[in-house]
């Protein structure tokens, strides 16, 4: 599906309804019933020429972002971007999504059951500065995140943009960090809107956007849990549906908001859909790929380092994929062989930093994607199978949940914020350092974790993946493990 949260295991506070099976349907006919959207990619700087290209194609301009020379096009005619592509200022041109009426996924397997509830005393006499159930958070110890606060709890003026679900406004553990001001949505075919209904999660289902932030920023502030980075502001990027689906035009949304409104560092626990891999020998898909790749771009030109979660797949990323999902928004799967034209977006376009998961052992979760030369660090993202010494004793990663409350979820989703949370410290601690500067202090200050002998996380006596990289252990955890205490130093 689309979050990198874990293929086959994702714990939950409140109870949630997993997609229903759904036959496939017929291929898309020549006219689609309702507008298709297309990206269409022009020269940097003036998009007027690609603007009347698309009109005269059929076509018609719903978004356009000339500083990085992409729109956004919608058209009935299933077969506009061929006929767009090769007109006046037009570059390429691609639809953003299988051209298919879209179907709840046939194989929803991204739920598991409800791991419970927890609730947290308003505030704690005899703990000192602990936080009430922080005795859970395993995860913050493994990155020396608990020592850390001790000398910087992060710096106001640093702010992490959580491009997800959207944030819960009310929760009291996120409320004193979240600026209102600088959130937005981009779920409408990219258009930005900042009215609170459009970017605040809708129900509490749409939890994964709140969790994530917690593990960045949730406050010290006596109630539920502590973040990696508590003392920073906080924005709300909305970049998934209603339907739980990102498409290209959002994360563009997204990732030029950030650039434009001052972000220091955005966190993306997703993957791009419809396609697990955008591959650039499909010029749809490539089309679609270079547009978000040129909104990376520029964010990281105004000085945004972007954190992104690497995948739960278990994949090699390093190798060729059998991708046997995609398309994800209905129609019928096209099973293929994918090489080094194919990439995750956003977690393996340049200048972002790609994170896998481990649990508490610091053994690699056993969904996590890794890939010799892949992957930049790792972080705590949870492991049901690695127990650890807690009330709970549950090794996935306890974080905010809408409605005010906590529960605990696994996945590289969950890896990701703690990253870009050592990234907010880093920042605060050293605000005259620019973007790339951090990203390589980042993987400097890294721990160094080895790969093991043997990697057999379901104990069935068969290699579950191989590491590659010897005593470096890059292949599984690039540089090693993020370092909380190292970026306050």
């Amino acid at each position: 599906m689309r979050f990198a949260g874990p293929a086959f295991a994702l714990a939950l506070l409140v109870p949630t309804g997993a997609a229903g099976a759904a036959p496939a349907p017929a291929p898309a006919p020549a006219a689609t019933a309702a507008p298709a959207h297309f990206m269409v990619v022009g020269p940097v700087g003036n998009l007027a020429r690609t603007e009347k290209s698309v009109r005269a194609a059929g076509g018609t301009v719903v978004q356009s972002w000339p500083q990085i020379g992409v729109l956004v096009a919608t058209s009935t005619d299933a077969g506009f971007a061929a006929a767009v592509r090769g007109r006046p200022g037009v570059q390429q041109a691609g639809a953003s999504r299988n051209l298919v009426e879209w179907l709840p996924p046939a194989n929803s397997t991204m739920l598991e059951p409800t791991e419970g509830t927890l609730s947290a005393p308003a505030s704690i006499a005899a703990a000192g500065d602990a936080e009430p159930l922080e005795a859970e958070q395993w995860d913050l110890p493994l990155i020396k995140a608990d020592k850390a606060h001790l000398l910087s709890q992060g710096d106001k003026d640093v702010t992490v943009g959580v491009l997800d679900y959207g944030i819960d406004p009310a929760h009291p553990d996120l409320k004193p960090n979240l600026d209102v001001s600088r959130s937005v949505s981009c779920v409408d075919q990219g258009i930005p809107d900042q009215s609170p209904a459009a970017w605040a999660p809708e129900n509490a289902e749409q939890d994964h956007g709140t969790h994530v932030a917690g593990t960045v920023a949730a406050a010290r502030n006596g109630i539920g849990v502590a973040g990696v980075a508590p003392g920073v502001t906080l924005a709300s990027v909305r970049v998934i549906d209603d339907d739980g689906f990102i498409y290209p035009e959002y994360a563009v949304c997204g990732f030029v908001w950030a650039a434009e409104h001052g972000f220091d560092v955005t966190n993306n626990s997703y993957f791009v859909d419809p396609w697990y891999l955008w591959c650039d020998s499909d010029p749809d898909q490539k089309a679609a790929a270079e547009a978000v790749r040129r909104a990376v771009a520029y964010a990281s030109r105004k000085d945004v380092v972007t954190v992104a979660s690497a995948g739960n797949s278990n994949w090699d990323l390093s190798k060729p994929i059998l991708d046997q999902n995609s398309p994800n928004n209905g129609g019928p799967v096209q099973e293929r062989q994918t090489g080094d034209e194919c990439r995750i977006l956003p977690a393996e376009l340049d200048g972002v930093v790609t994170v896998s998961s481990v649990g508490v052992k610091s053994e690699k979760s056993y969904f996590a994607n890794y890939g010799l030369g892949s992957i930049d660090v790792t972080a705590p993202g949870g492991d049901a199978r690695q127990i650890p010494q807690t009330p709970s004793a549950n090794g996935r990663i306890l974080s905010t949940l809408p409605g005010g409350g906590w529960g605990w979820k696994q996945g590289t989703s969950m890896s990701g914020p703690h990253a870009a949370g050592v990234v907010a410290l880093l920042r605060s601690t050293h605000p005259d350092w620019n973007a790339k500067q951090v990203t390589r202090v980042l993987q400097a200050q890294a721990d160094r974790l080895t790969c093991p002998d043997f990697y057999d996380p379901n104990g069935d006596g068969k290699a579950d993946a191989v590491c590659e990289g010897g005593r470096t252990g890059a292949g599984f955890h690039g540089a090693g493990m993020v370092d909380a205490l190292d970026a306050v130093r």
